[in-house]
């Protein structure tokens, strides 16, 4: 096991450069599964959570060769076995396997998924688009059966704009036999990437990235190549960093209209923010005013970034409250700033934030954005070593943490507890 030590106090200095969004990655990975022949994915982010799913799919008998930032996965031998124990435990996402499988075989049995235990996130819209397609569901030892003889396109209204189940079920209804229509559809841009992928595939789905997805399943699928889009949260944990350091940070290879929540509070903050085609340049300042946050499901503020947020937010003046209305509990992060002397009381689904200077500490991640909190926190601090533990979350979103920061000027390395 390894830790972050992290000699804070230095302005984040230069450029970094935004690697394909896990987000978008954990999903297509299992959607190669509906193609016939080779699928290849560019700009593939180098995370633990994509070794997990790059294990799983060998486990089926894909046949995937891995370089750098490019995977290359064969379907064409790959089956439909129980998965209920091993690396489906072991990450949240492992539940598109289930949409994928279901798709292409009309059976699977997955482990009930891993991951960050932030807040119990239910599947239950998943299961219920999955029975509106005619598939069979049971809960049995702590896996989930799927079954269906053919399944057949429906009208599916989330009762919750889930981005799993959103995609989740586009995965079999792609393959299903007619027409499925699902309403209240989670609009975030992974969900475009992931229904560009199947297009490309051969699949025929419109509507992505609105409320409304109209999908005519299809009988087969092929390969082709596709570029996986900037991790819009990675490009937003950089942007804040950069503001809470009081730095000059240009975060290349970014879709700037992905965080124009992001964007316009940074900007209602004090921070300056330009906005290129392809980059985004933040420069702090010495002050900022206090704002209010509330995160919300796609185009409002990422509940991902919630976390990276409440660190900033100790460094501005006056009270700022800082609201969650995705994730209920979202707020395990909070105990540990207030370690380092953060002045934050939680209320509910919100977090009251008082201005002031952080301290070093040692202090403990307790999931993935969580982790990004605690770091941008000691990259803040004026004296002393701040040491996080728990890295093993935090490198299931960012690859590369470290070489980035230093390159950026930060003082961080890794050291083995």
């Amino acid at each position: 096991m390894e830790k972050l030590m992290i000699s804070g106090g230095r302005p984040l200095q230069g450029t970094v450069q935004i690697s394909g969004a896990k987000n978008s990655a954990i999903a297509l990975l299992p959607a190669a599964i509906l193609a016939e022949s080779e699928v290849v994915l560019d700009n593939l982010p180098q995370l633990s959570d994509v070794a997990v799913y790059t294990e799983i799919l060998e486990d089926l008998g894909a046949k995937v060769s891995w370089a750098e930032n490019q995977i290359k996965i064969d379907p064409s031998q790959i089956r439909s076995i129980p998965m209920p124990n091993g690396p489906v435990k072991k990450l949240r996402a492992s539940y598109y396997m289930m949409g994928a499988l279901l798709g292409r075989f009309g059976e699977a049995t997955i482990g009930l998924p891993g991951g960050c235990n932030f807040e119990p996130r239910p599947i239950d819209q998943h299961i219920k688009g999955f029975e509106a397609l005619g598939a069979t569901v049971t809960n049995e030892h702590g896996a989930i059966h799927l079954h269906a003889k053919q399944l057949r396109g429906a009208r599916i209204y989330l009762d919750v704009s889930s981005v799993g189940a959103t995609i989740n079920i586009m995965l079999a209804a792609a393959r299903a036999a007619g027409s499925t229509v699902i309403e209240n559809a989670a609009k975030e841009p992974e969900i475009i990437d992931v229904a560009t992928l199947l297009n490309s595939m051969g699949a025929s789905i419109k509507g992505a990235g609105t409320e409304t997805i109209r999908i005519e399943g299809v009988k087969e699928m092929h390969g082709c190549r596709h570029s996986i889009i900037p991790d819009r949260i990675q490009a937003g944990t950089y942007m804040i960093a950069a503001a809470a350091t009081r730095g000059n940070v240009l975060i290349d290879n970014v879709i700037p209209k992905h965080l124009e929540a992001l964007t316009a509070k940074l900007v209602e903050m004090g921070v300056k923010v330009e906005e290129l085609d392809e980059s985004i340049r933040v420069i702090g300042a010495s002050s900022y005013g206090h704002v209010d946050v509330k995160a919300l499901v796609y185009p409002g503020f990422p509940t991902d970034l919630q976390s990276p947020m409440t660190s900033l937010l100790t460094q501005t003046e006056g009270v700022s409250v800082l609201s969650d209305f995705v994730y209920s509990s979202r707020f395990k992060h909070v105990p540990e700033l207030v370690r380092m002397g953060a002045k934050i009381r939680v209320e509910g689904r919100s977090a009251v934030i008082e201005g002031g200077q952080l301290n070093a500490a040692k202090v403990k991640a307790s999931d993935l954005r969580a982790g990004a909190a605690l770091v941008i926190a000691g990259l803040t601090v004026n004296e002393g070593i701040t040491e996080v533990s728990g890295v093993e979350y935090i490198d299931r979103g960012y690859d590369h943490l470290v070489t980035n920061l230093r390159e950026l000027g930060a003082d961080v390395w890794r050291q083995a507890e």
